[in-house]
């Protein structure tokens, strides 16, 4: 039978893990007891051995009896939990204070203990207050934000039924605009001709007024009778995305275009059209189901806590030899965790609403949303891979021992094989070690209970598990080494090289096709999402940044010899060099040595326009200084680049210098904001307060460790001699070592996050709403 503590751990929140009654405290508190009992029964009979009484056989009895009595009348009250009501301001904070009515022999560990609970309690009795206060609030602006979605629906539907309600439909803004009381008449002709649509209009204008919304126009001030201006309501779309802006902008300019062609296009901020109502649909929808997530989490908390009490207080009963549960039990009965039932009844109202409104009444439809079933771990995909784990250690057996017989890889041997093969399989070796180090951080994040679903906004029906990133992983390093088995023995056979060489390329045609297949196999919403990352990297300036973009960019600038060898790999197959075996064409050109600094710089340009973004966005300084740590580590790429063709005293000063001012910028970067570590006033030395892993020593080993990995540039500078067979499995080593680093920072990355959204009780995601209010003079 596993034990409760174990069972808390596993079904509490992450996120909300402090304001949890702390089990493993009071547990503590009563193993106090329980020693404090065992020494003074233990002085009693020291006492009884040195010294006979004719009173013990009394003492006895009358003990015996005592005892009897408190356990049989279950009425009996030891102890008092009285309940104060403090108030603060606006603000009135329910406090539950224990007293005892008996004296324990025991007193003092029993008073602690009692105040303990009483802190506990207190504790999530106001934790739960706050998380409802918000909830509930949350609840009826997304009412309200719903009732217009309706009210502007309708408006779209009596447009759509009626030809000539265009006027109708654009004209909203100059309607709203302008005092109800003034000749309207004069402002269009337009409207006189459709007086019973302007009606109409008007009715829905008012019903939307009573929600606050006005549609204004930023020509003219909408003012009310004071003269004060109004708050307006606006659709207001946050552009996440390129190409939700482009869409946005062009459907409201081919709308204003159709409906009004001679007329000046209105103020995109100020026109309405379906697809942006379509949009703020998507995003009431998605405010809805975080929302049910909210109230879910909420409730979880609140029986969570109500069998910690029950737990803890049946322990203290069988230690204390008292019956205290009872009456305790009532109070926190009576505390508003548990008594109140708003979150229940808003839950029963947010279903109600999503299936009506969202799932076309379908109450099944709707549950799939609210409550998505996250799939079972399938056997199948644990057995696949251990057999693609075997195959390709036995297939890797069989291709050593064949180039070693070959002796493809003997210094005096040809250099095609070298250069013309090896780039190819080498991005797939990259990429698989790459999967495998987030297969790691996947299990890591899992055993420590870092919700990395929540940090990265993944969905938990879709996300990728680590045994589904090994089974990648796996599969892809299988494929890799059979093809280079299969391309070795044709090799040997004397088939034609100009076929044989062609291997790579079809191999590499196959995984791109899969990448981008539109169906539905092989995860698919992972390659989705993954596409959709790279096209947002690609676009940093032009969107909002989110954690899933700067993550994944921070993960391609440890792979630039992987974006190196998929440019000789590009050209190779493109400029026909694989059936003259003419490696040279792709290395000597000029077009090569500088697609060589773009490349190398393209990573950290992404990123650092990433963090120019979010200065943008957040106006926080500290982004402009991560931006200056990805321009230092470009100027360095670049000088080391240069270096390698101009080998000099001059550009190795540089070199030196550039390559250590931008490690010692990495270094601090990582342990200090993306680790949050060396923190000089931490509890814990140079680390900070709350670790994760609880062998502090794991943490100055990983410091240690991303040192080393960090100036693994040293060899560009130090210029070892080797040849041509040497210097790439060189070259491949470092690469590996690079994104050995990176899966080992990724763990610590999302530590941090994790602790900081911990530390902000941040479980459930803000969704953004569509419907604004702004200040018409703004």
């Amino acid at each position: 039978m596993v034990k409760f503590s174990k069972e808390l751990e596993a079904q509490l929140i992450p996120e909300w893990k402090e304001a949890f009654v702390n089990y493993w405290q009071l547990k503590k508190h009563i193993k106090k007891i329980k020693l404090s009992r065992k020494s003074k029964q233990t002085q009693q009979v020291l006492n009884h051995e040195f010294g006979v009484s004719i009173f013990d056989p009394v003492r006895f009895f009358a003990c015996k009896f005592s005892n009897y009595f408190f356990r049989s009348d279950s009425k009996t009250e030891i102890i008092q939990v009285r309940r104060k009501t403090m108030e603060e301001g606006d603000h009135h904070e329910e406090i539950y204070q224990t007293e005892l009515l008996q004296l324990f022999s025991e007193e003092d560990e029993v008073r602690v203990f009692f105040e303990r609970l009483d802190e506990e309690l207190n504790k999530v009795n106001q934790f739960y207050k706050d998380r409802e206060s918000e909830l509930l609030e949350r609840g009826e602006l997304l009412n309200k934000q719903l009732q217009i979605l309706l009210d502007l629906k309708q408006i779209l539907n009596n447009r759509r039924r009626k030809p000539n309600a265009a006027g109708v439909f654009n004209n909203l803004s100059s309607w709203s605009s302008s005092p109800r009381n003034s000749n309207y008449s004069e402002t269009t002709n337009e409207t006189n001709d459709n007086s019973g649509e302007s009606s109409e209009a008007d009715e829905v204008i008012a019903a939307l007024e009573k929600n606050g919304v006005n549609f204004i126009n930023s020509g003219s001030r909408s003012k009310t009778k004071k003269g004060k201006p109004k708050m307006a309501m606006r659709i207001d779309i946050p552009a996440t995305t390129p190409t939700r802006t482009i869409s946005a902008i062009t459907s409201m300019l081919w709308e204003d275009l159709v409906n009004n062609p001679k007329k000046e296009a209105a103020p995109a901020g100020d026109f309405i059209n379906k697809k942006k109502v379509q949009c703020a649909e998507k995003m009431i929808r998605g405010a809805f189901v975080e929302l049910y997530r909210g109230l879910g989490l909420l409730k979880t908390y609140s029986s969570l806590n109500m069998v910690a009490f029950t737990k803890i207080l049946k322990k203290f009963d069988k230690v204390a030899n008292q019956q205290a549960s009872a009456s305790y039990l009532k109070a926190v009965k009576r505390s508003h965790f548990i008594s109140s039932d708003k979150v229940v009844r808003l839950m029963d109202e947010v279903e109600s609403i999503f299936t009506k409104h969202f799932a076309n009444n379908d109450r099944k439809k709707a549950m799939k949303f609210l409550r998505p079933q996250q799939q079972k771990e399938s056997h199948m995909v644990t057995f696949f891979v251990g057999l693609f784990t075997g195959c390709f250690v036995s297939l890797f057996s069989v291709y050593a021992i064949l180039a070693h017989l070959s002796g493809i890889f003997k210094p005096n041997t040809e250099r095609s094989y070298v250069e013309t093969v090896y780039p190819v399989f080498s991005v797939f070796a990259l990429l698989s070690l790459h999967l495998f180090m987030y297969g790691c951080n996947l299990f890591m994040w899992k055993s420590t209970r870092i919700n990395y679903n929540f940090i990265f906004e993944f969905q938990p029906t879709t996300a990728l598990k680590y045994r589904d990133a090994f089974l990648i992983c796996t599969t892809f390093m299988t494929s890799v080494v059979a093809s280079m088995v299969i391309h070795l023995l044709l090799r040997a056979n004397g088939f034609s090289p100009t076929h044989v060489d062609a291997i790579p390329g079809i191999l590499l045609l196959i995984f791109m096709a899969l990448l981008f297949c539109p169906f539905d196999i092989f995860y698919r919403s992972t390659r989705y999402c993954f596409l959709r990352v790279i096209r947002n990297i690609i676009c940093s300036p032009f969107y909002k940044v989110l954690m899933v973009d700067f993550f994944m960019a921070d993960q391609l600038t440890s792979q630039i010899p992987l974006m190196r060898h998929l440019e000789s790999t590009a050209c190779y197959f493109l400029a026909g060099s694989f059936r003259t075996h003419r490696y040279e064409t792709c290395q000597n050109g000029r077009l090569y040595r500088e697609l060589a600094y773009v490349i190398s710089f393209l990573p950290y340009y992404w990123r650092a326009m990433q963090c120019a973004r979010r200065w943008f966005d957040e106006c926080d300084v500290n982004h402009l200084a991560n931006m200056g740590k990805y321009v230092s580590a470009m100027v360095a790429a670049g000088a080391r680049l240069t270096y390698a063709r101009q080998e000099n005293h001059l550009w190795f000063g540089i070199v030196l210098v550039t390559s250590a001012l931008a490690t010692v910028y990495q270094l601090y970067w990582d342990f200090v904001k993306d680790w949050g570590l060396l923190n000089p006033k931490s509890k814990n030395l140079w680390l900070r307060d709350d670790l994760i892993l609880k062998n502090k020593s794991i943490y100055y080993i990983s410091i240690a460790l991303n040192v080393v990995l960090r100036v693994v540039w040293v060899e560009t500078v130090m210029r070892f001699r080797f040849n041509i067979v040497e210097s790439r499995m060189l070259d491949f080593f470092l690469a590996s070592l690079e994104v050995i680093r990176r899966g080992h920072w990724n763990f610590y990355r999302l530590e941090n996050e994790h602790l900081n959204n911990v530390g902000k009780f941040r479980a459930v995601k803000t969704v953004p709403l569509p419907f604004r209010e702004t200040d018409s003079d703004g």
